[in-house]
């Protein structure tokens, strides 16, 4: 893999959801390295700093909102005094699935509207960038028949895209605006589409926080549908990769990455249980099928047939590009958000929705 301290270290790197649960790993790791960070928080008055306050004094924070277009003019002008190109990760969005069949206003104006704010906020301030990352998702292959029908093959950068959801639709839209940008003004735009990301500072409405916040506080663990299958990638390999593409990517490409293999709700829930009860954390517990969380408010709404049933990724053009490949295994992730969960019970408590 490349040399992280070489391609980062006095960098000046501009994150968009800097303090959400990726974008706050990739500070941490930023700040690590020595570069020189600027963040974009949501402009909201009461709004803290919940997972990159402990950095507050080493990185630069931003005030703005991305369907505000003043807002992010003058968040991308604090980017004109930099000593170097700066690198921007757009990681912002409003990304959950089930929530942007409740909220579908907001999804597609913060995940199209917004990123085509912020493209033009560059090209309107004059500033130069080295490279701008958009994060994608695989959510944008949908009902893919390329592994409906075969399980060797795994989704890649020229698969075909079929959206089944209102949060996919607008992250595809979000993926053809940068490269609009790319191809009408050279910008150095690069599209990541991550697989599944999980651990630490997660929200408890995803999957994982679904089964581990309910294990940690009661018996039964009630999920929807257990069928469908996913490729869940630890967050300290998501954001090296987004770091790699970053640092590598060719302007105007497509870049995959995830853990190479997928594994069915049920497996998943079954395996985190294991986890668990091998680390010392919970006991026994039930897995149920529960049709109450396929309805509308609920982390596992899908309304008709837009749940997709399999994701999984063939990440070979990333690992050619750079050598990345993923380096923490389930089990190791697992446990690490695990150990988060029981040890940060007032961070999540609130935000749980069973």
């Amino acid at each position: 893999m490349i040399d992280l301290q070489k391609e980062f270290g006095g960098r000046t790197v501009f994150v968009t959801g800097g303090d959400g649960f990726i974008g706050s790993h990739l500070v941490d790791k930023l700040v690590g390295l020595g570069a020189d960070v600027r963040v974009l928080v949501e402009s909201v008055a009461h709004n803290p700093l919940i997972n990159i306050g402990h950095q507050k004094d080493k990185i630069k924070i931003l005030r703005g909102n991305l369907i505000d277009k003043h807002s992010l003019d003058e968040a991308v002008k604090n980017l004109r005094n930099s000593h170097d190109k700066p690198i921007v990760f757009h990681l912002a969005a409003q990304a959950h699935v089930g929530e942007s069949w409740v909220r579908p206003v907001e999804t597609l104006m913060t995940n199209t509207l917004g990123t085509y704010n912020l493209l033009q906020a560059i090209i309107d301030s004059g500033v130069e960038i080295a490279k701008f990352d958009y994060a994608g998702t695989a959510e944008e292959y949908g009902h893919n028949p390329e592994i409906q029908t075969n399980d060797g093959v795994h989704l890649h950068e020229k698969s075909p895209v079929n959206p089944t959801s209102i949060y996919a639709t607008s992250k595809l839209a979000g993926d053809f605006l940068t490269l609009n940008f790319f191809h009408a003004y050279g910008m150095p735009n690069v599209v990541t589409r991550m697989f599944n990301n999980f651990g630490p500072r997660q929200s408890p409405r995803y999957v994982t926080g679904v089964i581990i916040t309910q294990a940690l506080l009661r018996n039964e663990i009630l999920l929807g549908n257990l069928d469908p299958r996913r490729d869940f990638t630890y967050v300290g390999d998501g954001i090296l990769a987004h770091m790699h593409i970053a640092a590598k990517g060719k302007p105007g490409e497509t870049y995959c990455y995830g853990y190479g293999k997928d594994i069915s709700i049920k497996d998943w829930a079954e395996l985190i249980i294991k986890v668990g009860k091998e680390i010392g954390v919970w006991g026994d517990r039930e897995i149920i099928s529960d049709p109450k969380r396929y309805e509308p408010g609920t982390s596992g709404f899908r309304p008709g047939k837009s749940d997709v049933m399999k994701l999984i990724v063939g990440y070979q053009k990333l690992h050619d590009l750079s050598g990345w490949s993923p380096q923490v295994t389930w089990e190791q992730g697992i446990a690490n958000t695990i150990r988060w969960y029981a040890e940060n019970q007032q961070k999540w408590m609130g935000l749980k929705d069973w």
